[in-house]
């Protein structure tokens, strides 16, 4: 089968049509479950601190400002994490930055765990932070490199589904720990120090999953990627997916793109950049990491008690991985673009009335699950098209020879976003109170979707090589 033949619809390929034979497709499952581990640790990592605040907060003593530290220091470090490991898997290989991610998890995590005020505590969420943005990156670009056109979207989006999985497997775990635990000094390390556990999984998982056969093509190590290929493609399709891969991989070596001055030199690669953060940004200014990161006080100041707070946090985690098993299964069936519309829309709606049923219902059980069922909504529509269609995208996009760096700038971008968020949130509803906070995310919505309307390219049913060359004539 020749991939540049059928590329315009082999994303619509049934499974008849695929002659992948069993033991290959069960390879390819294997590498996108250890894999994804990275994704688990970023949900995990991200959402614990949603329960164990509260405790750390008495512990450690934390102020509004310290709060908003402590939490976005992480996504500070995310920010430099994307853009060192997009650069160092450019330059050395996505499983071995995988390998080199898995170490700083565990490290991170256990400063964490065993941080004896604020400022290790900063300085450690930052380290975790680095793994964070760099598996951010890195875990989707592998998995999109690894994975035929027609499940790319399917298998990228597993990862999604281990993040989300993840903030699940923070947000049960912190309410069983505080219930177990009930208001014990320290309850909030054993909170941490749990996702030092698939760290370790990832690490020793990676030593034994192949590198990516287009970054093997991109380093002109053609034979390495052929096997690679092998693992994962039928023979015939590996020969032919080669040769498609190792022209671009040629073309790109004769003109050099691949960093910071290529991007600034080049004009289409500079545009589609610009389209790069724009999809990050819209991601964040959703808002959904002020659900993900203070839903339990979101959920207090509506109306819960502190440990039914926890407990109806949950139902934000399950709601997120059902979510993100539709947003999977659509993305096989419909385009990105209007997927990413449709998630706008839903999200700024929902936004719009958690402020309303804030400013308007008095306070007690009604508004209490009137919120709920508001912070449920939204994350339907975030996490099942939003989110997994950014990161699909980003993975998508750039040119071979600078994935890994592309994708990496756009996530500073996407990671900086969060941190300017995550820091002011505390402060903002101090100040201006919850429903006029979320009164300017629903303003923010509205210019998300008008960028994406007029902006965002459709990247389904191309194989990579077959939507670079028209994003490069598109954007010349």
């Amino acid at each position: 089968m020749d991939v540049r033949d059928d590329r315009d619809d082999i994303e619509q390929a049934t499974p008849g049509r695929d002659d992948t034979p069993p033991a290959v497709s069960r390879r390819l499952r294997l590498i996108t479950v250890i894999a994804t581990f990275g994704g688990l640790l970023f949900g995990y990592d991200t959402g614990v601190i949603n329960g164990a605040l509260p405790y750390m907060t008495d512990d450690l003593g934390l102020t509004p400002f310290t709060e908003g530290m402590v939490t976005s220091s992480l996504l500070l470090g995310a920010a430099l994490g994307a853009v060192t490991g997009g650069r160092l898997s450019d330059a050395r290989g996505r499983r071995r930055t995988i390998l080199i991610l898995a170490v700083v998890f565990f490290v991170g995590a256990l400063g964490c765990t065993l941080a004896p005020n604020t400022a290790v505590m900063v300085v450690a969420r930052f380290v975790l932070g680095l793994a964070v943005g760099g598996a951010s990156v890195t875990v989707p670009v592998y998995l999109a490199e690894v994975s035929p056109a027609e499940r790319r979207g399917a298998l990228v989006t597993r990862n999604e589904l281990m993040i989300v999985s993840g903030q699940l497997l923070a947000f049960t775990s912190n309410a069983i720990i505080a219930r177990v635990g009930g208001e014990s000094g320290g309850v909030w390390r054993w909170m941490l120090v749990l996702a030092t556990v698939p760290a370790v999984v990832l690490w020793f998982g990676m030593l034994v999953m192949p590198e990516s056969p287009r970054w093997l093509a991109s380093q002109t190590r053609f034979g390495e990627a052929l096997e690679v290929l092998k693992q994962v493609r039928s023979r015939q399709r590996a020969e032919a997916e080669l040769a498609e891969v190792s022209a671009l991989a040629v073309k790109e070596e004769r003109e050099k793109i691949g960093g910071w001055q290529d991007m600034r030199a080049t004009p289409w690669v500079r545009r589609l950049m610009f389209v790069g953060f724009g999809i990050a940004i819209v991601q964040q200014i959703t808002g959904v990491n002020t659900i993900m990161y203070y839903g339990t006080q979101i959920l207090t100041d509506a109306g819960f008690a502190a440990d039914s707070a926890l407990t109806a946090n949950i139902a934000n985690g399950v709601i997120s991985v059902l979510a993100t098993f539709v947003g999977i299964w659509l993305l096989g069936r419909v385009n990105r673009r209007p997927m990413l519309m449709a998630g706008q829309m839903g999200t700024t709606a929902a936004l719009l009335l958690i402020g309303v049923f804030s400013l308007v219902l008095p306070s007690g059980d009604g508004r209490a699950y009137a919120v709920l069922a508001m912070t449920v909504t939204f994350l339907a529509f975030q996490q099942g098209a939003i989110s997994p269609v950014t990161w699909l995208m980003l993975s998508e996009i750039f040119p071979m020879r600078m994935r890994g760096f592309g994708m990496g700038v756009a996530a500073v971008v996407l990671w900086l976003t969060n941190f300017a968020i995550g820091l002011v949130f505390p402060s903002l509803v101090d100040g201006i109170g919850i429903s006029n906070t979320f009164f300017l995310f629903v303003a923010a919505g509205v210019l998300a979707l008008t960028f994406v309307q007029r902006y965002v390219p459709e990247t389904r049913g191309r194989s990579l090589e077959a939507l670079e060359a028209e994003l490069r004539t598109r954007f010349s």
